[in-house]
């Protein structure tokens, strides 16, 4: 019996894959109806194929069919223009498995660039997300955005002048993003509230932050661990920060290369961090008032080794940055931590608060009492902090056919 539900369900694939079929869509006044008819169309196996051109569109886009490739003829040939967008939604909404998006470009959607929700499998491949207008409050928050996914690839991907994050990957696990640039965003890269993600190869530049890893309070999902961030470029982040106010980011001070906030075993190794005036290495506590028992606001586990690390932290641009400037030499070492370990709701230290391994100093410790006290600071300088050594977590694998699909 075995043998032969093994062989129906290969029979299923075969016929499946046997009826896959193109459907073409071109550029034109009716380009709206013909893509949107197409992902409705869609069946399993096919490919929506959109050839060159520059589709005007009013409307988002939204797909709902598992096993789904939707292709361009590249990002600089294939492009979906919704400047005049009339509702506030993001471009494209994919809420299906096993969907691949790529060789095209999105600009200047109303909300988001292109989100997937709830999918497992998301792959975004060689695609442009942009808002051809610049840096403005106004902007979509965020170009590329995976949330309560899993296995999710983001490969050669550029965004820019994102409100919020360029590449954002939220509540997610089994994440790979690489290859990618983020630049004129607030943040280019964040990774929240996520587990098991490898963020590598990328540039982060001209962004008020580069790469941000945090977790926070209140999502369905929380407890983000195990991301390691290595061989990246986090270079010249210094865009005013254009966050619309009440927002996380912006509290991100701009000039900021990496910040780790409240997030478990991170690993920051072997990137290239230079040219960011706030700080090239920030970790950070949670610092706004929260109710959630299931929180935890420290981070712990952080390992932060072998980086190239330039001139940073010249001009910070954070409450006492500029004191705190003064008494290290006008530069801020390299590290900094502001050495929170006490849980605010119990008043005590929780388990694997403090446990760092920081070996890229010098490392600025402000030993504050709580986090964002900064006016009872009591900052000390070391070569290195942390002496235990932390194991790496183990390289995220995806799916052997998804894994495929990337560079």
């Amino acid at each position: 019996m075995k043998r032969l539900a093994l062989a129906a369900a290969a029979l299923a694939l075969a016929g499946q894959a046997a009826e896959a079929k193109t459907l073409k869509v071109s550029p034109g006044d009716d380009a709206q109806e013909q893509l949107q008819t197409a992902l409705l169309d869609a069946k399993p196996g096919d490919v929506v194929r959109l050839a060159p051109g520059r589709y005007v569109l009013v409307d988002g886009l939204s797909l709902d069919v598992d096993d789904v490739t939707v292709r361009g003829a590249g990002p600089d040939k294939t492009v979906l223009s919704f400047a005049g967008q009339k509702g506030a939604g993001e471009g494209l909404l994919i809420t299906s498995d096993r969907v691949t998006v790529r060789d095209l470009a999105v600009e200047d959607t109303r909300g988001d660039g292109i989100k997937a929700k709830g999918s497992d499998q998301i792959s975004f491949l060689n695609l442009r997300v942009e808002w051809t207008g610049g840096p403005n409050e106004k902007n979509g928050a965020y170009g590329v955005y995976p949330v309560s996914s899993t296995n999710v690839l983001i490969d050669k991907v550029t965004v820019r002048g994102a409100s919020d994050a360029g590449i954002y990957v939220g509540q997610s696990r089994n994440i790979v993003l690489k290859n990618s640039t983020a630049e004129f965003n607030v943040a280019g890269i964040e990774i929240e509230n996520s587990m098991n993600a490898d963020v590598f190869d990328n540039l982060a530049t001209r962004n008020a932050g580069g790469i941000l890893i945090f977790d926070l309070p209140g999502l369905p999902q929380m407890g983000g661990h195990s991301t390691r961030v290595f061989r990246n470029k986090v270079v010249q982040n210094d865009t005013p920060n254009f966050a619309p106010k009440g927002n996380i980011v912006a509290g991100v001070p701009t000039g900021t290369g990496v910040m780790v906030m409240a997030n478990r075993d991170v690993h920051v190794f072997e990137n290239e961090i230079a040219e960011n005036q706030s700080a090239a290495i920030m970790l950070v506590a949670y610092t706004q008032a929260f109710d959630d028992a299931n929180y935890n606001p420290l981070p712990r586990e952080i390992v932060v080794r072998d980086n190239v690390i330039g001139r940073n932290g010249w001009a910070p641009q954070f409450p006492g940055g500029a004191e705190l400037a003064q008494m290290t030499g006008g530069v801020l070492p390299p590290v900094m931590w502001d050495g929170v370990t006490v849980d605010p709701r119990s008043g005590e230290t929780p388990a694997g608060a403090g446990k760092v391994m920081l070996s890229n100093g010098p490392v600025l410790n402000l030993n504050l009492p709580a986090a964002g006290a900064m006016d009872r600071a009591r900052p000390s300088v070391t070569p290195t902090l942390g002496a235990e050594t932390l194991p790496e977590p183990a390289a995220v694998v995806l799916p052997p056919a998804q894994a495929a699909l990337g560079s």
